[in-house]
């Protein structure tokens, strides 16, 4: 079968939106949803009266009736909710899922997949990060009962993802391996999932979706080809300078003058190593222009992944007023992306694109409280108890330090949950009528967004992506 040249990247949450999907795949290329935090987003959608009811017609379409009474019943308001009212509260997703957290996160894969496949035959995948590993049994099978195409995981080494999709499509039990910090008892952590236990029926028989984990060196890749009890399909195999979280380098330490981490030699894929290993691949980070898309097929790459000029145009699910903003400064050249080695409490290196009144003014972000009330990337400890406890570096300072939390690691940490929301016009309303700021992350090579929108232009279309990159 001959592979579409382009996968379009699966962008942080909600940027990369099932109408983003559903115009790509449509234009006989792959179409990815990001698969963080959709549960919160739906929940979100359908306070604010779920505009052109897409939610309600993909909760129509579900297969469990009463599931999608369940959540309609608790977070749908008529009309929307006030400006000035915050957003409700969401329970976490921890360890110990509640079953109303189960249903909300399948429900939600299930329709940002059911609407990206909307009226056509064309490839639609989904894009989760391996560190985010509490919601992640759930979610996959959400999105394998919308039929879901490809599964995409980056963020770490998602070794166990095959063996749990192929359990999946038999409906069986799952369990995921869950890292866990300051662990002294030697012990191991799991995350469990049943479908019939949560759904309460039984389960079905999916079709297995293809596997393509992205991989940052040759020796992942090959783990990745030769260990998984399960079959990869193809590799992503992306630079450090593509948006969002990166692999840190090789050399760890090395902070450039401006303080960003320095990539060097070691970093350099062997693409002809790659290459080698058997599978098809695609070459992600800078690869969106279209000598670079022929550059990757001449070293035998399938095609390439493209982030950051999709991340701009008319269907993802970025505010416009960012949009427009990136569009106008990038026709003459004027922004440069930061990699920020601190910013995500992960740990991960961290694209940012400075913009003034976003967090990443240095002002704005001193101004914010610090506080943990969404918990994606919070991650498990192991308390003086010997029990399970959470934390994430970009909490209060005093709330971390009591968790056994190392005060240096707190040390310029942004709350993405909460800005990523705002990028995508679902910021929290705090006192004072105050919202959560926005923090805007894309690949270096964001000034190729002039070559698609041009001189005059002040938005593009997914479809001006593809016809540029084929051009």
């Amino acid at each position: 079968m001959e592979l579409p040249q382009i996968i379009q990247g699966g962008m942080g949450a909600g940027v990369s939106t099932w109408k983003l999907a559903r115009s790509v795949a449509a234009k006989g290329q792959i179409g990815v949803v990001s698969g963080t935090a959709l549960d919160l987003i739906m929940a979100r959608r359908l306070e604010l009266g779920d505009p052109g009811g897409h939610m309600r017609r993909a909760l129509d379409a579900f297969p469990y009736a009463d599931v999608s009474r369940r959540i309609m019943d608790r977070y749908f308001v008529p009309g929307g909710k006030s400006p000035d009212n915050p957003f409700s509260a969401k329970p976490m997703v921890g360890r110990k899922r509640s079953r109303h957290v189960d249903e909300l996160l399948i429900a939600a894969n299930f329709a940002e997949v059911f609407l990206a496949k909307e009226g056509h035959r064309g490839i639609v995948g989904i894009n989760y990060l391996h560190k985010i590993e509490c919601p992640l049994l759930p979610s996959l099978y959400g999105a394998m009962l919308a039929r879901v195409d490809a599964v995409i995981v980056g963020a770490g080494i998602p070794i166990e993802i095959p063996r749990i999709i192929d359990g999946l499509t038999r409906g069986e039990p799952v369990e995921l391996s869950l890292p866990v910090r300051d662990g002294g008892g030697g012990q191991s952590y799991k995350l469990e999932f049943d479908p019939e236990r949560v759904l309460a029926e039984p389960t079905l028989v999916l079709p297995r979706p293809r596997f393509y984990p992205i991989v940052s060196s040759v020796l992942l890749a090959t783990i990745m080809a030769k260990k998984c009890r399960g079959r990869v399909d193809g590799l992503i195999v992306e630079g450090p300078t593509a948006g969002g979280h990166n692999a840190p380098p090789r050399v760890k330490g090395d902070l450039s003058p401006q303080g960003e981490p320095v990539y060097g030699p070691r970093d350099v894929i062997d693409l002809a190593a790659v290459s080698a290993i058997g599978l098809p691949f695609w070459l992600a980070g800078s690869y969106g222009r279209p000598a670079q898309l022929r550059n990757a097929r001449a070293a035998g790459a399938a095609g390439v992944q493209v982030g950051t000029l999709f991340a701009f145009c008319e269907e993802s699910g970025l505010r416009d007023d960012l949009k427009r903003d990136v569009i106008a400064h990038c026709s003459d050249d004027t922004r440069r992306v930061f990699t920020d080695a601190v910013a995500s409490p992960t740990g991960y290196p961290f694209k940012v694109l400075p913009i003034p009144g976003t967090l990443s003014d240095e002002d704005e972000y001193k101004k914010r409280q610090r506080v943990c009330d969404l918990g994606y990337l919070r991650e498990a400890f192991e308390r003086s108890d010997g029990k399970l406890g959470w934390r994430c570096a970009a909490e209060e300072l005093d709330i971390y330090g009591r968790k056994r939390g190392d005060g240096k690691d707190t040390h310029g940490k942004k709350c993405l949950c909460n800005a990523l929301m705002a990028n995508i016009g679902m910021a929290q309303v705090r006192r004072d009528n105050q919202r959560e700021l926005p923090l805007v992350t894309c690949g270096d090579e964001v000034s190729s967004i002039r070559y698609v929108a041009g001189a005059s232009k002040k938005s593009y279309k997914a479809s001006d992506v593809i016809d540029y990159l084929l051009s």
